[in-house]
C-alpha cells in the first residue's frame, strides 16, 4: 500500500519544488496541479481518498475492468480499491487533491465519505465533463490551490469546505458506464498477484516484517474474492495462490540464509514468521531440509 509519504517520494521526483507535508492537528490535505505527472502510477492501493481533475488522455485500470479516457473527466479514489493510470498523451493538466477520512470528516465527525457513493467500493469513480461542468470544477480547485498557500488560520476549514462542493458537483452527474473488462480478465489478475508478490522483495533488512503472506492477504490487496484469486492463478499458472507464496518465500530464505549474517531468527521475523519454529517447519517442508543445515552446506 502507498502512504501519503511513499506519495511524497515519489511525486517529488518530478518536482523542481518542495512540497512539505499539510498536516493539520487532525488528519492530512494537499493539493496539486497535474502538470507533469508520471507517465505511468503503478497499481496499487492507497492509505489515503484522492479526487482529480483530469485533462488529458489516459487509461485507468482496476483488477477486472479499464476504460480509456479520452476527454476531461473526474475521477475518485479511496484506500479500498486499488488502481493504476497509464498516460496517453504528453499535454497533461488539471488539480488533484488528497486527503485522509480523519480530515474530511473532522467538523461533522460523521463519515461523510462512506455516505458517499463516489467513494464506495461497488460504487462509480469517474465522471466525464462538458465544458461548463470542467470549468466550475476548475474554479473550484483554483481557489483551492490560492487557499493552501493562504495564512488564514481557518484556510482548512475552507480547503474541507470546497472539498465537500466537488463532491455535490459530481453527485449531480451521472457517472460513465463505459468500463471496458478485461479480455482476460484471470490472466490480469494473476499478473497484478505476482507483481504485488515480487514488489515485497528483496528483503535488505532484519527489521522489515513481509505483510503479505496468505492468499487472503494478496486478495485483500487485489480487492478481488479469495476464490476469484485462486481460480485465476490456478488457471493460469497451474499451480495455487498458496504454492506460488510459499515458493516465494522459500526462495528469499535460501538467499537470507546464503548471502546475510542475520540468524536464523531475524530470518523468521523478516519473512512474517511469529515465532523461528514455524518458520523452521515450513523450510523444512518445503526445501527439505533445516536453515541450518542449509546454511551449514552452502558454506561446506
Amino acid at each position: 500500500m502507498e502512504t501519503i509519504h511513499d506519495f511524497y517520494q515519489r511525486f517529488l521526483l518530478t518536482r523542481d519544488k518542495d512540497y512539505p507535508l499539510q498536516t493539520t492537528s487532525v488528519g492530512h490535505f494537499n493539493v496539486f496541479e497535474r502538470s507533469a505527472c508520471s507517465f505511468l502510477t503503478p497499481y496499487s492501493r492507497r492509505d489515503y481518498y484522492k479526487i482529480s481533475l483530469v485533462i488529458g488522455e489516459g487509461e485507468l485500470h482496476y483488477a477486472n475492468r479499464w476504460i480509456k479516457v479520452d476527454r476531461p473527466a473526474l475521477l475518485f479514489s479511496n484506500p479500498m480499491i486499488p488502481y493504476a493510470w497509464e498516460i496517453h498523451s504528453p499535454e497533461q493538466s488539471g488539480w488533484f487533491c488528497l486527503f485522509t477520512e480523519e480530515f474530511v470528516n473532522q467538523e461533522s465527525r460523521q463519515s461523510f465519505l462512506k455516505d458517499s457513493p463516489l467513494f464506495k467500493i461497488d460504487g462509480d469513480p469517474l465522471y466525464f465533463l462538458d465544458d461548463q461542468q470542467v470549468a466550475e470544477v476548475s474554479f473550484i480547485f483554483k481557489k483551492m490551490m490560492s487557499e493552501i498557500d493562504s495564512s488564514y488560520i481557518h484556510k482548512y476549514n475552507v480547503l474541507r469546505n470546497y472539498l465537500h462542493l466537488i463532491v455535490h458537483e459530481a453527485m449531480k452527474m451521472q457517472p460513465t458506464q463505459q468500463f471496458e473488462r478485461h479480455s482476460n480478465a484471470s490472466a490480469r489478475i494473476c499478473h497484478l498477484f505476482f507483481e504485488l508478490l515480487e514488489r515485497q522483495f528483496p528483503i535488505d533488512s532484519p527489521h522489515f516484517q513481509l505483510k503479505l503472506k496468505t492468499a487472503n492477504d494478496f486478495a485483500y490487496g487485489l480487492s478481488v474474492h479469495v476464490n476469484h484469486l485462486n481460480r485465476a492463478v490456478k488457471e493460469a499458472t497451474g499451480k495455487t495462490t498458496s504454492e506460488h507464496i510459499g515458493l516465494r518465500i522459500t526462495q528469499e530464505a535460501k538467499a537470507l540464509l546464503q548471502h546475510t549474517n542475520w540468524n536464523v531468527s531475524e530470518i523468521a521475523y523478516s519473512l512474517g514468521f511469529e515465532y523461528p519454529a514455524y518458520f523452521t517447519n515450513f523450510f523444512k517442508k518445503n526445501a527439505g531440509i533445516s536453515p541450518k543445515k542449509f546454511r551449514e552446506s552452502v558454506f561446506s
